[in-house]
């Protein structure tokens, strides 16, 4: 155990034999384990025989907190930040703290093991070459949308966190924003590493439909397939970019000229849109 550092501690997401032998030894060995609700690590250090103190660390104090655990960094305390289940700082608070700490010349360490998006990205039958963390959507308003303009568009696999209640309104949404692509493959991954994990998988029509009127409990992960690479994209775009200005020097208004893209060249609607408005906004400056 070395005096001053942060240990960044992964734990279970569910299942409490995933705590790693490592994991538990740190935990066990440190002076304080910072957590994000106190009450919920104590379970877990109990089932473990871990008798460590705890402190809370979580969005409302993380500020505050800090300046202490620097104190504490100082007098040569070891300490472990974990989060109510799985890895720190993947949708938990911890990103303040972790980067005060190593600006402040303390080493950080990070003890991996479980992982909820890794987890469902492993689980879902989905590419994991390269993929996209999204987090929790925002319930509604503009940010709602960007983050699913975002989550549609993205060309490889996308990782969302959604409650169980909402994740028929999640696929919903993306459903109505995904033009012709609603055969794109989807995973819903709902208590993982529980006694009753399920994977419902499906294309993107089939489970907005299935699961917009057969609500899921808990917390659950959404795995999107990403956007099919389309052949010849290149000259499609070329393509594209020499009608709309044709249509545009033609006096065609912007939405038609979207509305014949995505009709014709099969471009996503948003896209064909923002394409058009580029364009139209460029000619406008044009002396």
């Amino acid at each position: 155990m070395k005096p001053g550092t942060l240990y960044v501690v992964s734990t279970p997401i569910g299942n409490l034999e995933d705590l790693t032998r490592r994991a538990e030894r740190i935990l066990g060995e440190v002076d304080i384990v910072l957590a994000e609700d106190t009450r919920r690590t104590g379970t877990l250090l109990s089932h473990h025989g871990i008798r460590t103190r705890t402190v809370s660390l979580h969005e409302h104090n993380e500020a505050s907190r800090t300046s202490r655990v620097l104190q504490w960094l100082e007098e040569g305390l070891s300490l472990a930040l974990v989060s109510d289940a799985g890895t720190p700082l993947v949708s938990d608070p911890g990103a303040r703290l972790v980067r005060e700490v190593a600006e402040a010349g303390y080493e950080v360490v990070p003890v991996p093991g479980a992982s909820a998006v890794l987890a469902a990205l492993v689980g879902s039958g989905l590419s994991a070459d390269r993929f996209t963390f999204y987090g929790f959507p925002p319930r509604k308003g503009t940010p709602r949308e960007r983050f699913l303009e975002a989550v549609n568009r993205t060309p490889h696999t996308a990782v969302v966190y959604e409650a169980g209640n909402r994740v028929g309104a999640l696929l919903a949404d993306l459903r109505e924003r995904a033009d012709e692509d609603g055969e794109r493959r989807v995973a819903v991954g709902r208590e993982m590493t529980k006694l009753h994990e399920e994977f419902i998988r499906g294309s993107l029509d089939e489970l907005a439909a299935a699961l917009g009127t057969d609500p899921l409990r808990g917390e659950c992960v959404v795995v999107l397939e990403g956007l099919p690479e389309e052949e010849g994209g290149e000259e499609r775009n070329e393509l594209a970019g020499t009608v709309a200005r044709m249509l545009l020097r033609a006096g065609v208004a912007p939405s038609g000229i979207a509305r014949a893209l995505r009709d014709e060249l099969k471009i996503p609607r948003n896209e064909a849109y923002e394409r058009v408005q580029r364009l139209a906004d460029a000619s406008n400056h044009e002396p």
